[in-house]
This record gives C-alpha cells, structure tokens and sequence, in this order.
C-alpha cells in the first residue's frame, strides 16, 4: 500500500490526467471496453473468460494503459499453464496466514505474467451455509478467521496487482443471486457481514466487487449505504468498486450516486444512461470525476515490473501449491489409530475420486492447468510408495470393491462432491429482467428504429438469458449445479463406504468437496476420515504424505458440520426473500444446544499438544483502539513434529443484549518439534470483543467480567483467564 507521501504524489499525477480528459473519455472509462452484443457472444461461443483478460478504460491518446481483470479463488482462470492451488475454503482450513499471504503474491504474478493487473480471486462471502454452492470459494463460516486469510491474500496480492475483494455483500445463496433480497439489521451486517471485507480493505485492497443480490431492498451495485456510506466514508477506502459481471447492474443512474464507479466487463447500462442524465444534469460531474479518479489512482499503484510465462507453474509456485494443499487436510476421525499407514504391503484404492483430476467448480473461478499435470490421489500414493501394491477400482461394482479391499492390508475410499454436485449456477429466468436495461444492437435499432424494437427488445430478453446459459453449457456445464439442499454424500457412494468397512477394518475415507458432507449414516464405521477439499493439482502428491506419515495432518476446519441439516439456518437456493440474523455455523450450534459431528477449528493430529500459563493484558496503541494481548504457552508433547493452531474465543458477559456464547477473536499457527515448548502472544482488537450499538453507530463493549478462551475448537473447555472491561465505545 503506498505510503501517504506516494499517494499524495499519485493523486497529483491522476488529477493531472483527468484535467486533461473530455467528458466523452471520462465516461468510457467507467466500463468495460468491450461491446456487449460482441463480448457476450465471445463468452457463450468461444469460452473468452478463460482466453484473456478483460479491459476497461484503455485510452491510447493519453497513455492510459486501463484495467485488465482476470478472475482467480483457486489461481489464474485462463488457459496457458497457470498454477492451480487448492480451492479457498482448503486454504481456510491451514489456518495458515502466512502460507496465503505468498500464494496471493504467486497468484499476483502469474495474472501479471497474462496481462492482467486487477485480480479478481479473493472472495470472503461468509459460508452462512454449508450448502451454498460457492463455499469452495470462500475461506469458512467465521469473520475473524474469513478476515484473516482474506487480508493475507490481499496483501500478497497487492505486491504486484490490485486486489479486487468480493461480494460485497451477503452473497451466499447462488442459484437465487440475481434476485434474492436479503434483509439483515445494522447490528447483524456490523458484526458479522461485513468485518471481514474491512480487514481487507485495511490490508490495503483498491477494488471492491459489489454483489447481484439486494440488501434491505436496494441492489448492492447501487447501494448508497453499503458502497459510499460505510465502504468509502467509514472504512476510508481509496480504492474503486467495479459491479459482477455482466448482470451487476439495474440503474446506471442510481448506481453511479450510490458509489459504484466501473461496470464490468462490457460496455452496457452506464453506457445507455450516463451521456444524457449528464446532461440533463441529474448526475454532477463531479460524481464523473470522482469515480473516473479512483480508477486512475489505483492503476498508478501497479508496479512496473518484467512478468515473463515462465512464472506459470513454476517450480516455487508448484511447491506452494503441494504446501497448501498439504496444509489444507483435515484428519477428522483416526481410530486405532489406523494412520498414518504403515505394517501393510497392499492397499485397496476405491472410488470414483480415486484417480480423476477433481479441481472444484467450472463456472468463474474454473482453471485450466497444463494437461495432465494435475496428481491424482492415486498418482500421488503410486508415486510416493512404489513399494507399496496398490490394488484400484472405481467403485461402481460393489462386489468387486469389497473383494479387492478384503484382499488389502488396508482400504481407502475416495469420495465426495465435484463440479456436477455443487459450484456456480445461473438460471436463465433470473437474467430477463436485468437484459432488457441492456441496449440492443445498434445495428438493428438503425433498422427498426428504437420505438418499434425495444418492445419487441424487452420480451425477447429472456431468449438471450437461454443463450448465455447455453454458451456456459458449451464449456462443459459450468453453472449448472449450484447450491445443494441434500448434504449427504449421493447414495451409491454411502453404499460403497459401507461395503468396503465391512469388507476391511482399516477402512480411510477421503472426502472431496467444498461444501459441508453429512457423515451420520457411516462415520462411526469407518477407522479414519480426512478432508482433502479440492486439493489443486498437487493434491494427491500431499494426500501421499500425509497417509504415509511424511507430515502430520495440521487443517482444522473452516466450518462446523452438523449431525443433521435441520440444524442449520434455513436455506432456500430459489428464495426471493430471507433474513439473516447472529445466528449460523458454531453460533447457532452452541445457542441450540446441538453438538456438532465436526465443530469448526476441529482437527486430528499424529502428535498431541498442550497449552499452559495464559495471561492477557490490556496496552494501548497509537493511532487505533485498545488492543488485548494474550500470551500462551504451547508444548510439544507428542513423538512426532507436528503444527498446532491455537485459538482463541471470547465469551462476553451476555447481560446487555444477546450474544453469542462463545466467538473466534484470535488464533496463530506453530510449528513444534516432539518436546519442544514455545511461548506465542496474539493481539486481539477490543472490537472482537464488542457488540454493535446501533443507538450510538458504534461497537460498545459490555462492562462486566469477560472470558479468553484459549481453545482446540469451538467446542472444546479449554483454558481460560477472566478479566473486567468498562463499557465504553471502541470505534465504528
């Protein structure tokens, strides 16, 4: 982030170039530079989102180079080699701030190394639900934890690139995104909806992606309350907002009064009303101006810089991927304990996971690695153990599935979700409305003349939603699944766990997925259980060496999973109306009183660790509100080096008003060898332990006697210290 000297320099340089702009060139920047009838038609023939990056305000006569988006949760999105990582919510599950802050530099570089300079791959939409199809692109269900990782990104990112930061906000229902409205008070966005997009645009994020749906009735691309009132105003943010794609808009107008300042990626509804409310003087120029300078002012922070091709999965880039991916796996059950494997010359690989390349959805955040440079789970075993006889079916033939695992010194199944069962959904409905704002091709309103076609127009919207849904299908089904309402694994696959673990005792499942799986039905039958999420094209490299012993498992889990689906939030992918409240994930668990199958920040270890000797104190600092520093000793006590996560919660004195029991406030990742202790402190802002006050637009802390809880997961006792806090204001 440049310093205040660099940015006053840089605001000089831009006004300087604004001055010498025409209304005509300030209004062509606050679009995409490409056509909408060409572009969209590039999209549903020719898969364009995966062959380039796209422009916006280019202008040739001034030198202005303009904006390049390429999109990219799980790693660069277009064809040519670029490295593909495990999908965010793995990432979520290292914990692992720093490991994220160098994948977003990877990533930076990459984007760069295509042209690009505004990358589009840090998405820290809440998972409210487990069902949501894009939770593979999100981080988990927590805003501290969301907060975090996103930061991380956002600071790597913004090494070489401008960091885009999205949905902005409550985007977590896909396949109902273009028209759900979804109500939530102040208190509810404040504390939970929003903090997380804070923390990146504190680490220094310039661009904001608003989201499709509405919040408290008005569409987030025109949202005055969320873009300017809270995002530019309270927050100070210097950079720009830029709508999703395509259908980000309703009002060109309104949208430009309410903060958003480029429309992406085409040339579309700022184009068809800007000119003239302009001129009839409904929109200043002044609002022209304002956004027309935050687009140049963050350009000017790109680095200059040689980004050659051979950066794309480059050997650092790949041994990233393999550490992330290898940092992601959540050990969830290991009785016997039947991991890591050893004292068996056989292994029976089972499942229809087993040896495809399972990357994560195909809609937006759909990469394309080099032919076949991704590891699959039993690429990875065959490869790491060729000692080892590896005996493999798909599973589709019960009976031969069980036969080969009684054969096996052991058995491991591989199963789970893939781009068919949950990811990014359009319904072709949803798009009518928001076409017809669209302008119609000019050359058939040079034809018809505009009174006779835009009637004609309006009604035959819904033919061209049809056609963009069928260009997606022409990539291979992207945006086709959407969100699930079962959490369960399908059938055939509970039916082939159950098979293979009567067959043979040390039965390992390994799940794939980004999304919750109810395990209800047969994880008590099963010796071991991991979560490998989708593990990007080193995944079954990192598998290998977890199974084998190589690293002990570290992930904790992002989310809470739940025994049954009727613990959760309501959830319907097709609702034009919800509500969110405090209440999700390990909140509404704990409130509920139902335990969870898998608690959030969960996770199984081949070592074991201690925390002893907490103490926490209260320091001011400069410039920002009160801080808590925690300190806590962590000991090694097991045989075997291992990462333990620390985790901190906060259980307020709940008098005031309702509160969750228990919150995540802090938590730190460390590496020990066997025996080894080491002293680690955490700050924690004041903030993460108030409320918000809507009365007085702030966050109060409550007065009274509040506990740090320093803990293995949410729902674990662990060991705390008390300490009395006054109830006082500390920030908006």
């Amino acid at each position: 982030m440049p310093t205040y000297h660099d940015w006053t320099h840089l605001e000089k340089q831009a006004r300087i170039l604004l001055d010498q702009l025409s209304l005509g060139e300030k209004l062509s920047l606050l679009d995409g530079d490409t056509p909408f009838w060409g572009g969209l038609a590039d999209i549903a023939l020719h898969d364009s989102s995966h062959r380039r990056p796209w422009p916006a305000g280019v202008l040739a006569r001034l030198g202005i180079g303009g904006l390049h988006f390429v999109d990219g949760p799980r790693g660069v999105v277009l064809e040519g080699g670029a490295t593909t990582f495990p999908a965010p919510i793995g990432r979520g599950a290292s914990w692992d701030v720093d490991l994220e802050e160098r994948i977003g530099v990877a990533m930076a570089k990459e984007a760069r190394s295509f042209g690009a300079n505004l990358f589009g791959g840090i998405c820290v939409n809440l998972l409210r639900h487990p069902g949501w199809g894009r939770a593979q692109e999100t981080y988990g269900e927590d805003p501290v934890h969301v907060g975090a990782m996103g930061a991380a990104a956002t600071r790597g990112v913004q090494r070489h690139a401008i960091a885009c930061v999205k949905h902005f906000a409550l985007n977590s229902i896909d396949s109902a995104r273009f028209r759900v409205d979804v109500s939530a008070s102040e208190r509810v966005l404040q504390e939970l909806y929003l903090p997380q997009f804070r923390d990146c645009v504190e680490a220094g994020a310039l661009a904001v992606m608003s989201a499709y749906n509405s919040v408290n009735g008005a569409w987030c691309g025109q949202h005055p309350h969320l873009l300017t009132e809270i995002l530019k105003q309270r927050w100070g943010f210097r950079g720009f907002v830029l709508t999703d794609f395509i259908f980000g808009l309703r009002d060109g107008e309104a949208a430009l009064q309410a903060g958003q300042d480029l429309e992406m990626p085409f040339r579309m509804i700022f184009e068809a009303a800007l000119p003239a409310a302009v001129a009839a003087g409904r929109v200043p120029l002044a609002g022209i101006d304002a956004a027309v300078l935050r687009l140049l002012l963050a350009q000017a922070t790109v680095p200059r810089g040689s980004y050659p091709v051979t950066l794309r999965s480059c050997r650092d880039h790949q041994a990233l991927a393999r550490e992330a991916a290898t940092s992601s796996i959540v050990l969830l059950r290991n009785v016997g304990p039947v991991l890591p494997l050893s004292g068996i010359g056989s292994l029976a690989v089972i499942g229809p996971l087993a040896d495809i390349a399972n990357l994560g959805d195909r809609g937006s955040s759909d990469t394309r690695p080099t032919p076949g440079s991704v590891v699959t789970p039993l690429a990875g075993l065959r490869a790491a153990a060729p000692e080892l006889h590896l005996r493999h079916c798909d599973g589709s033939d019960l009976a031969k599935a069980k036969a080969l695992a009684a054969g096996c010194g052991a058995a491991l199944v591989v199963v789970g979700l893939d781009w068919r069962r949950e990811g990014e959904h359009i319904h072709p409905g949803d798009l009518a409305p928001i076409l017809r704002h669209a302008p119609p091709p000019d050359g058939l309103l040079r034809l018809v003349g505009r009174r006779r076609l835009l009637p004609l127009w309006s009604r035959g919207a819904a033919a061209v939603a049809q056609v963009t849904r069928l260009g997606s299908a022409r990539a291979g089904g992207a945006f086709a699944s959407g969100d699930r309402t079962v959490l369960q694994l399908p059938p055939e696959q509970e039916a082939l766990i159950l098979a293979v673990a009567a067959a043979n005792p040390r039965t390992v499942v390994v799940l794939m997925g980004g999304g919750a799986i109810l395990c209800e039905a047969w994880r008590e039958r099963v010796a071991g259980l991991l979560m490998l999420w989708y593990p990007g094209q080193r995944g079954g490299e990192a598998l290998a060496d977890v199974l084998l012993g190589r690293v002990s498992p570290s992930g904790r889990m992002p989310y809470a999973v739940p025994t049954d689906s009727s613990h959760l939030p309501p959830f319907d992918p097709r609702a034009r109306q919800i509500t969110y409240d405090l209440w999700h994930g390990y909140r509404r668990l704990a409130r509920h009183g139902h335990p969870a199958a898998f608690p959030f920040g969960f996770g199984l270890s081949y070592s074991s660790f201690s925390h002893a000797d907490v103490v926490v104190e209260r320091q001011a600092t400069t410039g920002s509100p009160d801080e808590l520093r925690l300190g806590v000793t962590v000991h090694n006590t097991g045989t075997v080096a291992a990462v333990d996560v620390v985790q901190v919660y906060g259980e307020p004195p709940g008098l005031e008003v309702e509160r969750p029991s228990r919150t995540l406030v802090g938590f730190t990742r460390l590496r020990l060898e066997p025996g080894q202790h080491k002293r680690v402190s955490l700050e924690i802002p004041l903030r993460r332990l108030a409320w918000f006050d809507e009365a007085s637009d702030a966050f109060r802390l409550e007065a009274g006697r509040h506990r740090l809880v320093v803990a293995r997961h949410a729902e674990d006792e662990g060991i705390g210290v008390e300490l009395e806090l006054p109830n006082q204001l500390v920030g908006r």
